[in-house]
């Protein structure tokens, strides 16, 4: 698949179930984005309060912490534009109250491009198919068709002032079936960084980034990259 050349994206969208997926999914390719001048924003559903149990952070306090950790991390990949849903973390499930949420989000951002999880189970990667990430995955895809280009889905929201947006393509990550990678090795130690001030997330895991350049050695010799490059995986899918 050949995605729409960079040089005619000016904004894009990212929306994941939890703080900490932006990173873990495309870190070093959004970092590469905004170093080309392209404006990313986030839209993260939920505080990702349920996660963390190695921390010591008492669960009442977590969201607040992460959505913290979140915005430092964004700041280390050039994201400064994040947007919270507050939905109760585990329990994401598609509905059209978060379709209609993450519809009013593409239409305030109007994103040429957007970054969601796949909705598709990928039995090689459990972690990749935590059910908050499907949850989240097939909502987005909803949200972009049919709804967020048509001015009869959510009236109440043109109404209000939000116009119909037509997203242009869609990167899934943690797809089982991918399309397309992005050789990121320049910007590897940005994403680092980024997973790095999720402090609650990853402080426990010493091995954090042997364990990441791992999986992106492996994404970047099944495209057949040289050895020592790293790559993060993506299916592309055109919505033109």
């Amino acid at each position: 698949m050949t995605p729409l050349p960079d040089s005619e994206i000016q904004r894009i969208l990212v929306v994941m179930a939890h703080p900490d997926d932006c990173d873990f999914g495309a870190g070093g390719t959004i970092a590469q984005w905004t170093s080309q001048g392209i404006h990313v924003s986030y839209c993260i559903i939920t505080n990702g309060d349920q996660g963390g149990e190695e921390s010591g952070i008492p669960i009442e306090e977590m969201a607040k912490v992460r959505q913290k950790e979140q915005r430092d991390a964004g700041k280390a990949l050039g994201v400064h534009d994040i947007t919270y849903l507050n939905y109760r973390d585990g329990w994401l499930a598609p509905s059209m109250e978060l379709r209609k949420d993450i519809v009013k989000a593409i239409r305030i951002a109007k994103p040429d491009r957007l970054v969601c999880q796949s909705p598709e189970r990928n039995y090689e990667r459990v972690f990749a198919s935590h059910p908050d990430h499907l949850a989240a995955g097939e909502t987005a895809v909803q949200a972009v068709y049919p709804d967020a280009r048509n001015p009869f889905a959510f009236t109440d929201l043109k109404a209000a002032g939000f116009e119909p947006w037509r997203v242009r393509e869609v990167w899934m990550t943690g797809t089982p079936n991918p399309n397309h990678f992005v050789d990121i090795t320049e910007t590897f130690d940005k994403k680092i960084a980024a997973l790095h001030a999720h402090v609650s997330q990853t402080a426990h895991n010493k091995e954090l980034e042997k364990m990441v350049r791992e999986w992106g050695e492996r994404n970047a010799q099944a495209n057949g990259l040289p050895a020592g490059r790293v790559a993060e995986i993506f299916q592309v899918m055109n919505t033109d």
